[in-house]
């Protein structure tokens, strides 16, 4: 009988510790979780999610977004492995992931230093979510429960064309035709960014590398960090100078103002990239400093001499007329004179006009004489490596590499 009574005992104080392991076990669970919880939500305030889901919601003609959970991304991007990271750069790291519908996007971890990163994140879902174009990167979503902000995209396959233009691939040779294409389609993005969307946008960092290539070749804009959304009577903005030497808007690098003909003249570089197949700041000469690609391409302008500098494999198409006219919209582009620049209204249809037969008069009607003195030339547009590291560089960011890029 005491046997029994014995093993009773014994059996109901096992259970008694089980139980205690139990609910002790469940307790710190039920912890854990209640911390993970308030971290999140801390994370969350932290990285302006009050804000902006605030002016998310209110924003006229918003396209929905998703916000995404934590664990949903980490999923998506197995924890953020290195075997997925497809590009990094100074606003942070892109990881290519899939969700659980099938999507395959690419994540950004962005880079917070500071309360100025912080506002690039929050500015930067804010602008995207009014924005629906068939030529700008689609922002799906963005999380702020990490303790870093994510941003979730389309998934861009293809590189940037930055690399198509200098590493000259063979897998999408830029003949002439696809040259022309690449330029109307982010011609009409910033068209609708400056004149169409719901309020005007300015982009402000205008760059090959900033435009992608998608599964079938077609072009994204990417990248608006610092980008700004101005009111429809507003002419300019006053900030401190950003952007990229060689893409840098003279004007802009002298008085602080960027206006929609900044975009312009960034987009005018771009041009010349697609004509020339050159770098924005061409290497150094054995009698002189490095030079911009915009200066370079000015005086051959004016000197006449633009077939010397034209892509060698655009030149065996012979489509001189159609050439000079696309050269002289990015000389227009490019006049140290903002005002005297074109719209990109303008310069999207004038794009456009260039492959519909007899749209266009003579291309010397739309050739206008621009004063540039040389000294002007050299003083603004000559960026060298040595300036890059002179007192300018403090306030001047310069991106060394793109964000999405080929997987």
């Amino acid at each position: 009988m005491s046997f029994i009574i014995i093993g009773t005992a014994a059996t109901c104080a096992g259970l008694g510790v089980l139980l205690v392991l139990a609910a002790t076990w469940w307790l710190c669970k039920v912890v854990k979780r209640r911390k993970i919880r308030k971290l999140k939500e801390k994370n969350f305030e932290r990285n302006g999610g009050l804000l902006l889901h605030q002016q998310v919601s209110s924003s006229e003609g918003h396209v929905d977004t998703t916000l995404f959970t934590s664990k949903a991304l980490e999923m998506a991007t197995d924890r953020y492995s290195k075997d997925r990271i497809l590009g990094q750069g100074g606003q942070g790291t892109v990881y290519k992931g899939m969700l659980t519908d099938g999507r395959i996007v690419a994540v950004k971890k962005s880079k917070i230093e500071d309360e100025s990163k912080k506002e690039q994140f929050i500015n930067e879902v804010v602008l995207l979510s009014k924005i629906n174009h068939r030529n700008i990167v689609k922002l799906h979503g963005y999380c702020l429960e990490t303790e870093v902000p994510l941003l979730v995209y389309e998934f861009i396959p293809n590189g940037t064309l930055y690399e198509y233009i200098h590493d000259h691939s063979e897998g999408f040779p830029l003949t002439w035709d696809i040259r022309v294409r690449v330029a109307i389609e982010i011609a009409g993005a910033l068209f609708y960014l400056h004149f169409a969307a719901s309020i005007p946008i300015f982009h402000r960092d205008i760059k090959s590398s900033n435009i992608l290539l998608d599964e079938k070749y077609r072009e994204k804009l990417a990248d608006f960090g610092t980008s700004k959304s101005v009111s429809i009577d507003q002419t300019h903005l006053t900030t401190r100078v950003q952007g990229r030497f060689g893409y840098l808007d003279p004007e802009y690098y002298q008085s602080s103002q960027f206006t929609d003909k900044s975009d312009v003249y960034s987009f005018g570089v771009v041009l010349v990239e697609l004509f020339t197949g050159l770098k924005p700041i061409l290497a150094p000469r054995a009698h002189d400093e490095g030079r911009s690609l915009a200066t370079h391409f000015i005086l051959t302008m004016e000197e006449n001499h633009i077939f010397d500098i034209l892509y060698p494999r655009i030149g065996k198409e012979h489509r001189k007329e159609e050439i000079t006219t696309f050269a002289n919209i990015a000389y227009r582009c490019l006049n140290l004179n903002g005002r005297k620049r074109p719209t990109m209204k303008q310069v999207a249809a004038e794009l456009e006009s260039i492959n519909l037969s007899n749209r266009l008069p003579n291309a010397e009607e739309y050739y206008e004489e621009i004063d540039y003195p040389v000294n002007q030339l050299n003083g603004l547009w000559d960026l060298t490596s040595t300036s890059l590291s002179s007192s300018t560089s403090n306030s001047v960011k310069v991106d060394i590499e793109p964000l999405i890029r080929k997987y």
